[in-house]
């Protein structure tokens, strides 16, 4: 996590104040270490504009249906079986459980089939990335880490462009400046579109 901070803000992070026991009751196992810290630093949001990472338990404030993780879980595991994922890795689609999501499309998610929450890598769906399936042998701060500091694997792990300017906005913070006017990522007033002649 520290290497993270090092590249993405903590500004307009929040604590998500996250019963933990609460989300392994719920999900039947814990979450990595990493999730755990980035909830603690961070919480929910959007990095970057473009990705949004996930609740881990239902909250009917932050999502129209309260599901967070959940739907996105689901829309991963019909994804890969609709468009074949077992041909490309050989799993389970009940191993795999979303975390994160692009403006592209693309899912981000674990893939708990390693012994143990620490050691479960990151399994990309990208909606138009190459390979459609990839596995990346680290966690999910490691990752975004590498999502917001090489070039290179941004384009093999993202259907959009990141924005140079690396940030952080919590689902609290984008709702407050979304209710005053405000641009939710930017927190500046709306581009003005111009007026037809």
């Amino acid at each position: 996590m520290a290497a993270l901070a090092k590249v993405l803000p903590t500004t307009h992070g929040v604590d998500e104040r996250i019963d933990w026991s609460t989300v392994e009751e719920i999900w039947g196992t814990r979450f990595p270490a990493d999730c755990v810290a980035f909830m603690e630093a961070y919480g929910a949001g959007s990095v970057s504009r473009e990705v949004g990472i996930l609740l881990p338990v239902p909250r009917s404030d932050a999502y129209s249906d309260g599901s967070g993780l959940w739907q996105e879980t689901a829309n991963a595991r019909g994804t890969w079986e609709m468009l074949g994922g077992g041909a490309a890795l050989d799993a389970d689609p009940d191993s795999i459980v979303a975390w994160g999501v692009t403006s592209g499309a693309d899912i981000y998610c674990w893939l708990t089939t390693a012994d143990g929450p620490d050691r479960w890598p990151v399994l990309v769906y990208g909606r138009h990335t190459n390979p459609t399936f990839q596995v990346h042998p680290f966690g999910m701060a490691e990752f975004l880490r590498r999502l917001l500091t090489d070039d290179e694997f941004q384009e093999e792990t993202i259907s959009v462009v990141l924005p140079k300017e690396h940030s952080f906005v919590n689902w609290r913070e984008q709702k407050r400046r979304l209710e005053a006017g405000l641009d939710p990522s930017t927190g500046e007033p709306w581009e003005q579109q111009p007026q037809e002649p």
